[in-house]
């Protein structure tokens, strides 16, 4: 065997370094090829996508889009500690909202004992009495076990009951950590309700423990409102600023008050950009504290997003947080709390449960996501969509403080409107589905199982609004379940397949697909024993110039009151509408289910 010399010499010395221009001829020529005559930067420009917020993916990166700074130090993009989640890995953080102490108690204790390292409860509206907090904790270790309260405007009551509760127990000062979740301003944002600072500020000035935070800046209603993810760090910076100011004003100095935020965002299954906005958070919380004259890391907490969540084939959802999971993990976020799959059905079994806490431990303990410290650094993919991102966030940070801040950016309706532009944006992507959702918009499955569970309470409302990706197809399925309880059948389309198969396979599939996302049941065999009254067409162009108009002729005079053809629009004589990849399909189902008299 030939031992190379260790002269730190590279293997491609050799060879000469391909330049970015280079690059950019190489793809003018496959670009040429394909009919598109460009060069230079608008080769480039050609094949990148726009994404949400302005930004942009390029097809090629390089090392001129590097972060700066390295792990634990400012401006933090690389994370908040040198160490990152490398010592003992992201903090697993349970959500709980039984309103039943006792069976609370049982879930947070089997939880407990199977991974979860703390818990964050809701409290009052939407979760568990005040009163009840002692019993739900009953045998849980405070000095083991950080408690996050999410409390509303039940934090004085709640918040008293767990300084309590650590005082009785004896717990040592310095083991006492966790959040006490005053978050004035993200309560406003939920309920349209103010809540008083006061309270707030007497807990964090007062500083028994030193290691438990009095707020948490809570980003989710507006990431539950729609918002960008721009939207959402603009919003946290302008609240986090806000808090500052209140904070520093009751007298602590900014270094104090720095420590006694902690951050709270959502988690998606689009991962790259999940990554990038944890980072991107870091990079626009270390700018603030520098401009008030100190330093100090944001401290993270991620939820994976419930706007994500269907209700309608659960079991995706699975897929959809532990994606969530790793790129929260990846983006550097301290602790992480995966909803159950099936949170938007009510409150979870322990079988979810089960599997939400499982999905931190194989990310941790057998994927080793956390033994690479800053495991995004170097994707200068990451590193580029982390600063436009971060410019992004801060823009509309600049935007709301014009407006003369978090509070009255609220109270105007500028916040909402703002994201209610951007979510009729994103609405018409998934009703077209560009955005797709497996299992709701794609590859439905009319004959599941529906998955029930024990409603979960109220949670607080009057505010900002919430909303799903699902949202629109659920309303459909829901119109044709209400048909099958009273008809005994659902709505129905009949496929007409046209031609041999290798002609009409490919479109009766997408017909099929499509139509039995608004719970409409597609059926093929003879029209006339199908009980259908709308017919979609489906086969290859060559054949429908032969046959559709024929055809749709033959099935009108056998009863069909509609016809579609899955296809291009074109001008087909008796062919009333066109379904094709691209097509709003909410409005086509919507349109079908009418004609159909499904209420």
């Amino acid at each position: 065997m030939t031992v190379l010399p260790d002269d730190g010499l590279s293997l491609a010395a050799e060879f000469p370094d391909a330049t970015h221009e280079q690059w950019q001829r190489l793809v003018e020529g496959v670009l040429r090829k394909s009919g598109k005559e460009v060069s230079g930067e608008a080769a480039e420009d050609a094949l990148s996508t726009k994404l949400e917020d302005g930004l942009t993916t390029r097809p090629l990166y390089t090392s001129a889009d590097a972060a700066p700074g390295l792990p634990g130090f400012a401006p933090y993009i690389r994370g908040a500690r040198p160490e990152g989640n490398a010592s003992g890995g992201w903090d697993v953080r349970q959500r709980h909202s039984h309103p039943d102490p006792v069976r609370a108690n049982e879930a947070l204790l089997g939880d407990l004992e199977n991974g979860v390292t703390s818990l964050w409860l809701t409290v009052g509206e939407g979760g568990l009495p005040v009163d009840g907090l002692a019993r739900a904790l009953d045998g849980v270790f405070l000095d083991l076990a950080p408690i996050a309260l999410d409390s509303g405007a039940q934090f004085a009551g709640a918040a008293a009951e767990l300084v309590r509760l650590h005082t009785e127990r004896g717990t040592p000062t310095d083991d006492v950590r966790g959040n006490l979740g005053g978050d004035p301003l993200g309560y406003e944002a939920r309920t349209g309700r103010t809540q008083q600072f006061a309270p707030i500020a007497e807990y964090a000035i007062r500083a028994q423990f030193p290691h438990l935070r009095a707020l948490t800046v809570d980003a989710l209603p507006y990431h539950e409102a729609g918002a960008s993810a721009g939207q959402e760090l603009g919003a946290s910076m302008a609240t986090a600023v806000a808090y500052l100011r209140e904070l520093t004003e009751a007298g602590l100095t900014a270094e104090q008050a720095v420590g006694q935020l902690e951050f709270r965002y959502a988690a998606s299954a689009d991962q790259f950009p999940t990554i990038a906005k944890f980072r991107a958070a870091r990079r626009l919380w270390a700018r603030v504290a520098e401009v008030c004259g100190t330093e100090g890391a944001q401290r993270q907490h991620a939820v994976t997003s419930s706007v994500m969540m269907s209700r309608r084939d659960p079991w995706v959802n699975m897929l959809r947080t532990t994606v969530a999971t790793l790129a929260a993990g990846v983006g550097g976020a301290e602790s992480v709390t995966v909803l159950p799959f099936d949170h938007a059905l009510g409150l979870p079994d322990a079988f979810a449960r089960r599997i939400a806490r499982n999905t931190s431990t194989i990310l941790l303990e057998e994927s080793h996501l956390a033994r690479v410290i800053d495991p995004a650094g170097g994707s200068w993919y990451v590193e580029q969509l982390t600063d436009q991102l971060a410019h992004a966030g801060w823009e509309f940070f600049q935007e709301i403080e014009r407006a003369g801040g978090q509070a009255a950016a609220l109270r105007s309706g500028m916040v909402r409107e703002r994201i209610a532009e951007t979510w009729s944006v994103r609405s018409r992507k998934l009703a077209t589905r560009k955005e797709p959702i497996t299992g709701v918009s794609e590859f439905p499955h009319l004959a599941e199982k529906p998955v029930e569970r024990e409603a979960a309470p109220a949670a607080p409302a009057g505010g900002l609004p919430r909303v799903s990706r699902d949202e629109a197809y659920e309303d459909l399925r829901a119109r044709s379940d209400a048909y099958l309880r009273v008809k005994g059948e659902r709505p129905k389309v009949f496929l007409a397949t046209l031609g041999p198969a290798a002609a009409h396979t490919a479109r009766a599939t997408f017909a099929a697909n499509l139509f039995q996302a608004g719970g409409v049941e597609p059926v093929t065999g003879e029209f006339a024993s199908s009980d259908a009254r709308i017919v979609c067409l489906c086969s290859s162009d060559g054949v429908y110039e032969e046959q559709a108009a024929s055809t749709a002729a033959e099935l009108r005079a056998a009863g069909a009151e509609y016809v579609f053809l899955a296809g291009k629009p074109a001008s087909y004589e008796g062919v009333d509408s066109y379904v094709f990849a691209g097509c709003n399909a909410v409005d086509v189902l919507t349109s079908t289910l009418d004609r159909l008299g499904v209420s």
